[in-house]
């Protein structure tokens, strides 16, 4: 693996995309580090420390992760691109139940003008987004109440009002905007795919302070008892390893169809018959059964907070992030959510006429609504399978947060969206890199996964 990074270096197109790619990355983490005009730093600074120490769940513990810190100093990347994948999701949905935009997509052009709207979606949903993050900073009663934590107790802006509210309105979108150009750039210019990556760089900025967290636990600061042995230190590490080890395992893990196709004659042309295989992915929906659910988890947290009704703050009580009423929901939800993605997104009526137009079909299996039934009654299985593992890996980092009293942020890196984004984007970067590679006759990361009939 290391000669394999070596040699990516040695090739000029390679080295250039991965220099492109670490600039890019390194301009990202500087502006997650700048604040916004008229907000207390030091404040900011105070009420995320005791926000993670007292209530870590909470759905702004789990934002801040997602934009590496930098809501920690409402800096001008606080947003990051999670509106831009937001108004992907919502038109990727459009596009699948609404008639006119699956013919627009269809069209010559028609990609283009989807992702168009989608970033007019983008800038809608970055301007709500910052006027609510700038309003909930400026009264902080309204703001606990939202976030589920205690540690606001002043607010960290200096000047209230509409200035200030206009000013973080525009700072926080033009971010949002520089960040998606951004990531354009290194889908074009670097390696992997651009928006995934900004995403895992944000959530990998935090693994050294969780690391150091979760060190502390066993080396303790002079004067304090450790809470854990040595012993435990192994068991923790060898979870760690375990879990990011079935990650990789069930993400990489495929049902193959064989498909079989049959010689057929074209005017003078004669096309050979021949076997390949149809590769139906374990995990399908990937991470998005746990964004829809977490969205859904999050609406009555941020409603219900701006009331002072009695009931509805018992039912915040109930839905609290980390109470075993929400992990019980929020696994139904992410079950739910697993079959409503493939039943969106994977059209097995649609596949089998492709295959029976194309004089194909699974071997034991009639053309036409047979294929497309066992399609989808294996796909069914395999989604079981799938939103199992969904929902163990979404709820661990909560249960440990909760069984073992351990820091929100260490736990995170556990299982959940974050371990999922992080574990989905190095696959797909290292695979570009590999492919560079062995195009180019560099042996890849793996020996075994080299391409047939090389030397």
């Amino acid at each position: 693996m290391i000669s394999a990074f070596t040699n990516a270096f040695k090739i000029p197109e390679l080295k250039k995309r991965l220099i492109f790619t670490l600039w890019i990355v390194v301009l990202t983490r500087i502006g997650a580090a700048i604040p916004v005009p008229g907000v207390d730093a030091n404040v900011l600074a105070d009420i995320f420390r005791n926000m993670e120490k007292t209530h870590g769940g909470s759905f702004m513990a789990l934002l801040n992760i997602f934009s590496g810190g930098a809501i920690e100093h409402l800096a001008i990347f606080s947003l990051t691109v999670m509106p831009y994948i937001s108004a992907s999701i919502i038109m990727q949905l459009l596009t699948a139940v609404i008639p006119q935009l699956s013919k627009i997509a269809r069209e010559e052009g028609g990609r283009q003008k989807i992702t168009q709207y989608t970033r007019y979606f983008t800038v809608a949903i970055a301007l709500f987004q910052s006027f609510v993050m700038a309003k909930g900073f400026e009264h902080p009663d309204t703001l606990r109440r939202v976030s589920g934590f205690t540690g606001l107790n002043v607010s960290p802006v200096v000047d209230p009002g509409l200035f200030f509210e206009l000013t973080t309105m525009f700072t926080l979108t033009c971010g949002t905007i520089l960040m998606m150009w951004l990531g354009e750039q290194i889908t074009e210019r670097g390696i992997g795919n651009g928006i995934s990556m900004l995403i895992a760089t944000n959530i990998l900025a935090r693994f050294p302070g969780a690391v150091i967290n979760a060190v502390r636990l066993f080396f303790p600061p002079a004067g304090q008892e450790a809470q854990y042995n040595l012993f435990h230190a192994v068991l923790f590490i060898g979870m760690f390893l375990s879990v990011i080890a079935a990650v990789i395992l069930i993400t990489q893990a495929q049902r193959r169809i064989t498909v079989q196709y049959a010689q057929r004659m074209v005017g003078r042309k004669v096309y050979a018959g021949g076997q390949t295989y149809m590769p139906l992915k374990a995990n399908y929906s990937g991470v998005m059964p746990i964004i829809f659910a977490s969205a859904i988890l999050m609406l009555p947290q941020f409603f219900f907070g701006w009331f002072h009704v009695e009931w509805l703050n018992r039912i915040l009580d109930y839905l609290n992030r980390g109470s075993w009423v929400y992990m019980g929901v929020y696994s139904v939800l992410i079950f739910g959510f697993s079959f409503f993605w493939v039943a969106t997104m994977f059209n097995p009526i649609q596949i089998a006429d492709d295959l029976k137009k194309h004089g194909g079909y699974v071997p034991g299996v009639r053309p036409g609504k047979p294929t497309a039934d066992f399609l989808e009654f294996t796909m069914t299985r395999i989604t079981f399978a799938g939103a199992i593992f969904l929902i163990v890996v979404a709820i661990l980092p909560t249960v440990l947060h909760n069984l073992l009293n351990l820091d929100f942020t260490t736990t995170s890196f556990f299982g959940g969206t974050s371990l999922l984004i992080v574990v989905g984007v190095l696959l797909d970067t290292l695979r570009q890199i590999e492919t560079h590679l062995i195009t180019r006759n560099y042996e890849g990361f793996l020996k075994k996964g080299r391409m047939r009939g090389r030397i």
